[in-house]
């Protein structure tokens, strides 16, 4: 069974709309990286079980992403704020190399905080 990394993604998203114990076993299995015979182990079920958990979490998880797309918007939101930060960088560098309008260049530098401070 290979991994497909994205479920890790949409677990954080998604995590709370699955059952506790399917949480617990794709939280074992991506986040914590832990085998089905680990995990069987741990839950004190069969590697079969533990595998039919992952199989149900999985498809539920792609469900949810397909019809909300919240892990898709995201993306492109951060995209768009990377893009944003750079034109303000860029803006502001300009205003202060070739002594443009302060204003613009006060904007400009207030735009690069408030994305910046949305990393924090």
């Amino acid at each position: 069974m290979a991994k497909d990394y994205k479920f890790a993604l949409l677990l954080d998203y998604y995590g709370d709309m699955l059952t506790p114990k399917q949480r617990d076993v794709l939280d074992l299995y991506y986040n914590e990286d832990m085998s089905l015979a680990e995990i069987a182990e741990h839950e004190r079920i069969t590697r079969q079980g533990v595998h039919d958990s992952i199989h149900r979490g999985e498809q539920l998880l792609a469900e949810l992403e397909e019809k909300l797309a919240f892990a898709e918007k995201m993306r492109k939101y951060e995209d768009i704020l990377e893009d944003i930060k750079a034109l303000s960088e860029n803006i502001y560098t300009e205003c202060r190399t070739y002594n443009y309008s302060k204003s613009i260049s006060q904007n400009a530098s207030m735009i690069i905080e408030a994305i910046k401070s949305l990393d924090e």
